[in-house]
């Protein structure tokens, strides 16, 4: 079968309060994306409220509805519709909605040549190991590292009855650098999607399937604008150990993607790729000019 090219689009957004503005906001973007010429667009999680992940309010988990019958689903599903695309739903810490996923897109394009693992969180109550307690360890387990291996578990015989394959798996600089300013769970969770990406590559090389752990340093995205905002001091402190002197675009984690996704990459297999700016390679950084 002949090689195609296949434009991916990764929304990044502010959560606002109200349902209505966000879901309005997911629509614009994902249109925008779609006259741009995208045939996959991913969403964010969590992404009709306020981001959850950063105040944990018992409030916002009355806004949980069943998947199956719930009216942002159902409204994507028309937007994807009307767009000629599918919309699927996923939580990717359930066995049973990351099988539907995989099943949903192998039964609609008739192969799975790349999966992209990426979904993380990173709550205020994971932080130090003496304050973080049990309950906030699990969940973030769950969703940084559990997910990632029921996402490769379900991906990889789909890749290896073709033959071939490249998964890229989210993990961080953090899984290979330590900081004073610890969110435990976070750290552990991203060191283990680095030793887990490891360990397939070498384990299915030879199969024609790649796997490589993504370990980006520290984004420009909303969330990160939104908590470094409110902390100067916290900003501050990551950036001065940055070489090139600024946070990472989101752009250029996708073109890092993009490239170990693709054929040019095909002789890269159970590395810990970083994007990082220069932090892990650095010492001393340059001052400013």
């Amino acid at each position: 079968m002949a090689p195609r090219s296949v434009t991916v689009a990764a929304i990044q957004m502010s959560m606002a309060t109200d349902v209505a503005t966000n879901v309005a906001t997911a629509e614009r973007l994902v249109r925008a994306a779609a006259k741009s010429g995208a045939q996959v667009i991913l969403i964010p999680e969590l992404f009709e409220s306020h981001y959850f992940c950063k105040d944990q309010l018992v409030s916002e988990l009355s806004r949980a509805l069943p998947i199956e019958g719930h009216p942002t689903i159902a409204h994507f599903q028309q937007v994807a519709k009307e767009l000629g695309g599918i919309f699927v739903k996923a939580n990717v810490t359930s066995e049973e909605d990351v099988a539907r996923m995989y099943k949903v897109a192998f039964d609609e394009y008739g192969r799975i040549d790349i999966a992209f693992n990426n979904a993380g969180i990173s709550p205020p109550e994971d932080d130090s190991i003496l304050t973080t307690g049990i309950d906030a360890w699990r969940l973030v387990q769950e969703v940084n590292l559990t997910s990632v291996y029921l996402c490769c578990k379900t991906v990889l015989p789909y890749m290896l009855k073709a033959g071939k394959g490249s998964i890229i798996n989210t993990a961080s600089f953090v899984a290979t650098m330590a900081s004073a300013t610890s969110q435990i769970s976070y750290t552990a969770s991203k060191g283990g999607v680095l030793a887990m990406s490891r360990e397939l590559g070498v384990q299915f090389a030879r199969e024609g399937i790649r796997v490589n752990a993504l370990s980006p340093g520290p984004v420009n995205t909303p969330l990160l604008q939104e908590l470094f905002a409110k902390d100067k001091e916290r900003a501050a402190r990551r950036l001065v150990h940055i070489p090139m002197g600024r946070f990472a675009d989101a752009s250029e984690i996708a073109g890092a993607v993009a490239f170990l996704a693709s054929d040019d990459s095909s002789f890269i297999t159970a590395s810990n790729f970083l994007v990082d700016g220069g932090i892990s390679g650095a010492y001393v950084t340059p001052l400013d000019n």
